[in-house]
């Protein structure tokens, strides 16, 4: 079976640089179904082609290897050998894993840049569903293009072959090609060489990290990505119906913080102002130091902050000699990873260490971890849920974690008329709703009065004397 990824452009011999594979020199790599080789049938600076080609021998597969007293997963007759199935995927994973983390060493800026690629898969089964192919990638930007002949010109009467030749062009991340089709091409696939476990909802979460939430094709993917597992494929979209883009990660912020800054800091009112009060402070920044300053403010210990995205708040709180604990989780794997690598968990001093908890969890399940702080946050995290499932979290959060001084913050959907959006129209493609600010007075109010607290709201941001500000927040107490 075979994958070519192709750049156009300039330069685009660093195409070896971000795949980490040596244009001049064919590459093989063992792997426990067969080998795989990574090769460039084309190279030059106006286009250069990468393939990766995995070779399977279908006796192994019948036969099951060598030693491991597990029998074959198929008939010694089967496509195996030359259809993109699973086992593409897996190959993609272990061969171009670097290249899949969005790193590269030699030009990092390049791996950061969409580029003009196009991906073609010689043989991928669909089953004569033409519009598949289409639907599953096209929503991602792509342009589609697929080939579809007879099974066999000698006997056209047996008529069309349930395989196309897939061809997906777009301007995007190489990153994230790999992330779309890792999760895709076992879409197609009906007969995985791998068992269907629970570990596969976080592969398929991770590698769909900000894109599959959004995609109107997502229930589709998720169960035939869950092949014949009913339930992991209603944890998985239950857990997509949450959230997949954490508000904190870079996604949201990056979507969202350009026209947020120009609002934010007025320009320097005299030309001999310091040149460093040009530089606006992007609301994030101020969102994060708002809710820090609450928390001390509580006189809270022990902080938990839910939905801790790359874990900025986290960062902040750590360098507070008053906080003597802190539980940071969120639904998101690679979030958590994210959030690890900013704060340099491997070689955190021992004394922070010692503080931080990160965990993989959901406000709108119960869960024992999160009990026992003074207080606790939820920044940018209400809107990213159904509002069908909002009382959910509510009751978690209000009626068993139950702390001390609880922290939410959540937009302002009257701002968005300042930043010229349309009626109507959200800050971010996987919120659910945004409150104005009555909505938001009257949540707060019902809550207090459920669950025994009182509530003190504020603002974020700059203020416009028609809408407020940008950010909401409120800042919760419970009584006696």
């Amino acid at each position: 079976m075979l994958l070519t990824i192709t750049y156009e452009g300039s330069h685009t011999q660093d195409l070896g640089y971000l795949l980490f594979k040596n244009p001049d020199r064919p590459q093989a790599f063992s792997l426990s179904f067969g080998k795989a080789y990574v090769f460039y049938p084309e190279v030059s600076d106006a286009r250069t082609t990468a393939a990766l080609l995995l070779d399977i021998d279908p006796l192994d597969l019948a036969k099951g290897k060598e030693g491991s007293g597990v029998p074959g997963l198929f008939d010694y007759v089967n496509d195996r050998p030359y259809a993109a199935t699973s086992f593409l995927s897996t190959a993609i994973s272990k061969v171009f894993g670097t290249a899949m983390s969005g790193r590269c060493d030699k030009f990092p800026d390049l791996a950061k840049t969409p580029l003009q690629l196009t991906a073609t898969l010689p043989c991928l089964k669909d089953r004569g569903d033409e519009e598949l192919a289409r639907k599953l990638f096209e929503p991602l930007g792509y342009t589609v293009e697929t080939k579809r002949g007879l099974l066999t010109d000698a006997f056209p009467e047996w008529g069309m072959s349930p395989y196309i030749t897939l061809t997906i062009r777009g301007k995007v991340l190489l990153s994230a090609l790999l992330h779309h089709l890792y999760v895709l091409i076992p879409v197609f696939d009906r007969q995985k060489h791998y068992y269907t476990s629970a570990d596969e909802i976080r592969k398929l979460l991770s590698h769909g990290e900000g894109w599959l939430a959004a995609h109107p094709e997502r229930e589709r993917i998720t169960r035939r990505y869950l092949f014949k597992k009913r339930g992991l494929a209603n944890e998985a979209l239950e857990r997509l119906r949450q959230t997949d883009v954490p508000e904190k990660d870079a996604g949201e912020d990056e979507e969202t913080e350009e026209s947020e800054e120009t609002e934010e800091t007025p320009a320097a009112e005299s030309d001999d102002a310091p040149a460093e009060q040009d530089k606006p402070v992007s609301l994030n920044t101020l969102r994060m130091e708002a809710v820090r300053n609450a928390v001390l403010a509580s006189g809270a210990a022990s902080v938990l902050d839910a939905g801790c995205g790359e874990g900025r708040l986290v960062a902040l709180l750590l360098k507070e000699p008053q906080i003597q604990k802190i539980t940071a989780c969120d639904v998101s794997v690679m979030a958590l990873e994210k959030a690890a690598k900013r704060l340099h968990l491997d070689r955190m001093p021992e004394v922070q260490r010692e503080k931080l908890t990160l965990f993989q969890g959901s406000l709108t399940y119960r869960d024992k971890r999160m009990d026992g702080m003074d207080c606790a946050c939820v920044i940018e995290v209400l809107e990213h849920i159904d509002l069908n499932r909002l009382p959910a979290l509510e009751r978690n959060l209000f009626g068993f974690v139950a702390p001390r001084t609880a922290v939410l913050t959540t937009p302002n959907r009257e701002y968005n008329a300042v930043y010229g959006m349309a009626p109507g129209s959200l800050r971010h493609s996987d919120h659910r709703f945004e409150w104005t600010r009555a909505e938001f007075a009257a949540w707060t109010e019902r809550v207090c009065a459920t669950y025994g607290y009182t509530a003190a709201i504020r603002g974020i941001g700059a203020v416009d004397e028609n809408f407020g500000c940008p950010t909401q927040m409120v800042v919760f107490t419970r009584n006696g």
